[in-house]
């Protein structure tokens, strides 16, 4: 019997070893467009919104960038929105985004995805409110041009309701082309 323990003990061994020598480091592909440090990036908005009074933006905004990894980055945005109403009897509503982010690339180093939070600092009109504002989107970036679609959600700015009332929080779908490049 102890020899039959030492043939089983001597063949999950050798099992073992053909498993362990094909084992091996992943290998990891290096990104082409980002090296680790430092980006900024010029960008245009325009988007819709998805509630009433407000129909089209437009804004313009500055996007620092700092690469953690070939694939991971922590993105700093501001710049400067405004909302349009839809009717000629309302305010439009300009505001100042101020986003901390969080960038993935998940496929060819090249697409992305990123989720920003932050606040919208409203500006015009008399209009002394700030908003939570969180900002999903996925996007292409080359080494100079990134192309994304987002959505962005103002908790605190008011909207109208269906039946006419005052309520809070609305969003905006929107697409953002930017220019950047390597500081």
């Amino acid at each position: 019997m102890k020899s039959t323990g030492k043939i089983k003990m001597l063949f999950v061994f050798a099992i073992a070893m053909m498993f362990a020598s094909n084992v091996q480091a992943q290998e990891t592909k290096e990104a082409t467009n980002y090296d680790q440090g430092f980006r900024l990036g010029f960008g245009v908005n325009a988007g819709y919104s998805v509630s009433d009074p407000y129909k089209l933006a437009l804004g313009a905004d500055a996007r620092v960038q700092y690469d953690l990894s070939k694939r991971y980055s922590l993105t700093l945005t501001t710049g400067y929105s405004n909302l349009f109403v839809s009717k000629a009897d309302g305010n439009d509503l300009g505001f100042i985004p101020a986003k901390a982010g969080f960038k993935a690339f998940v496929w060819n180093d090249q697409f992305y995805v990123m989720g920003e939070a932050g606040a919208a600092f409203a500006v015009t009109n008399d209009y002394n409110k700030t908003s939570l504002l969180l900002s999903p989107s996925i996007g292409y970036a080359s080494k100079y041009i990134d192309v994304s679609l987002h959505y962005e959600h103002y908790s605190d700015f008011e909207k109208l309701n269906n039946n006419g009332s005052v309520g809070k929080g609305f969003g905006q779908v929107g697409v953002r082309v930017a220019y950047g490049f390597k500081l």
